[in-house]
């Protein structure tokens, strides 16, 4: 059974041991008061390692000689990336809970508590449910202010060793902005979209434009690995109804939800919006059983044969590998399926524009070009399935911004090698929504 400490009486010098990996929920899942008590605390406890996934957390760069590791540069890692104190995971988001499970020594979440004392995962299951009986300490933040979700898997105190009360709401990062360009591209997006299908998509002001531009259709369904913000909208427009999925009928399904106050009363106490593993989540068959599923993810930039860089711009890591080769298959595979990759066709470096479509990837490989599907950007939609080099070739340029498709057809390098990565804990809209 769970003891019950104040904030102020958590001591990690008294709980901790040397050389222990502690895990934390991301975005809004993080446990803030747990996380910067052990910063305050952590310089006296010897080889610590956090895996610490999307942090919106301010005070990584407090940390002293703690090390972090995470599957993404996203938010404030990049704060540790200039430190020199991230290491990055490069494996697909469906691999992570099983690496982490043969690693944690202490879990710390960010719980919901009901008025029958049943705990709730609150913002996020994903990879944390199967640490919750590897680690050898549990400590819980049990917010008030934390939405109380339906989940796969329930809590009781029996599953926690510390808790620590609190009512702190959950982080939340500021809202993506769409420019006129992410609009242009969100209205291509839509207009491949059906009735009926299925999403999947990523964070970021790309994705919040696409949703936005889906508030039309009807009957679409929801299973990712998160949920944001334009979720919750596109909810209440009544075009999330779930009511044509043909696994889960009714039900959104998501690993984590990551956004703001609207997102929150979405999720808070709603039968048909549920928390799951990312087991399932990201699982082929279940995503293949998925009628017209149809995967929605972003890039740094795309090669004229479709491979596609999602982690690295300018020489810093801002991206991720993240889900996006899990979803993308399972698009492929499921009736009716779209495998969609969409970003703004140029981006603004420190020397002036750039091309976002080119020659050579200036990064690594994220997703191959066996995985690739749709590209689209301002420009239109290249649909690359079941083409040959050739063809490939000819559709990618047919969507590259028209200022470079001399020089791309010539075969010159025009790449995005100079392109400023954002500034530390700023925002990466307009270069990668991470795909979780």
């Amino acid at each position: 059974m769970a003891i019950e400490l104040a904030p102020q009486a958590l001591d990690f010098s008294t709980l901790l041991r040397p050389r222990d990996h502690i895990v934390w929920g991301q975005a809004s899942a993080e446990p803030a008061t747990l996380t910067a008590r052990l910063l305050d605390q952590c310089a006296s406890i010897p080889g610590l390692t956090a895996f610490i996934g999307m942090s919106w957390g301010t005070q990584l760069g407090q940390a002293g000689a703690m090390q972090f590791q995470s599957y993404c540069g996203a938010g404030h890692n990049r704060v540790l990336e200039r430190q020199g104190k991230l290491d990055i995971l490069p494996c697909h988001y469906s691999d992570l809970p099983g690496i982490l499970a043969r690693r944690v020594d202490v879990l710390l979440l960010n719980l919901a508590e009901d008025d029958a004392g049943r705990l709730s995962f609150g913002t996020a299951l994903e990879y944390l449910a199967p640490l919750v009986d590897r680690a050898r300490l549990v400590i819980a933040e049990v917010s008030d202010r934390t939405p109380w979700t339906h989940a796969e898997r329930a809590l009781s105190a029996k599953n926690v060793h510390i808790i620590v009360r609190t009512s702190r709401p959950p982080l939340q990062a500021p809202v993506p902005q769409p420019g006129a360009t992410e609009r242009v591209i969100a209205t291509h997006v839509a207009g491949l979209v059906e009735d009926g299908a299925t999403l999947q998509i990523g964070i970021g002001g790309l994705p919040e434009a696409i949703l936005a531009a889906l508030a039309g259709h009807r009957d679409l369904g929801l299973h990712s690995g998160l949920a944001s913000e334009g979720v919750a909208l596109l909810a209440e427009a009544g075009a999330l109804t779930n009511a044509r999925k043909s696994v889960d009928r009714g039900i959104a399904v998501a690993g984590l939800a990551a956004g703001g106050p609207r997102l929150m009363r979405y999720v808070n106490r709603n039968p048909r919006f549920n928390l799951r593993g990312t087991d399932y989540t990201h699982a082929l068959d279940v995503l293949r059983a998925q009628h017209k599923f149809t995967a929605i993810n972003a890039a740094i930039e795309v090669d004229l044969s479709g491979q596609i860089n999602a982690e690295v711009a300018g020489g810093r890591y801002v991206g991720a590998v993240g889900g996006a080769a899990d979803f993308l298959r399972g698009a492929h595979a499921s009736k009716g399926g779209l495998p969609i990759v969409a970003l703004p066709a140029t981006v603004n470096g420190r020397d002036g524009a750039r091309s976002r479509i080119v020659t050579r990837l200036n990064g690594p490989t994220s997703t191959a070009r066996a995985d690739a599907g749709i590209i689209v950007t301002e420009h239109g939609v290249a649909d690359l399935r079941g083409l040959g080099l050739a063809e490939r070739r000819r559709r990618m340029l047919d969507i590259a911004a028209p200022e470079f498709r001399t020089a791309l057809e010539a075969g010159e390098e025009i790449h995005s090698a100079s392109v400023a990565a954002p500034r530390a804990g700023g925002s990466a809209d307009n270069i990668k929504s991470i795909e979780a």
